[in-house]
């Protein structure tokens, strides 16, 4: 593990001690939680925008266009 030093606004600190008060959880881990939860985040628009680029809408078109037109069976209907 590594350790990260970092310096947050007080009243960001107060409300992450509180939470991880009401969680039950150390201040380490509910921070720790939080960052991989962003990363994660960030790391995802990156993979959807890069899989954007590479798109393209006349294909897109062109698959839909395959779709026959015709109602869904009841069980795959939405509700």
């Amino acid at each position: 593990m590594t350790n990260l030093n970092v310096q947050i606004p007080d009243s960001l600190y107060k409300q992450v001690e509180a939470l991880a008060a009401r969680e039950n959880v150390p201040i380490e881990q509910l921070v720790a939680i939080a960052l991989s939860a962003q990363v994660s985040a960030w790391t995802t628009k990156d993979y959807i925008e890069a899989k954007k680029a590479r798109g393209s809408w006349d294909n897109f078109k062109q698959a839909l266009n395959k779709v026959p037109d015709i109602e869904p069976e009841d069980y795959d209907k939405l509700a």
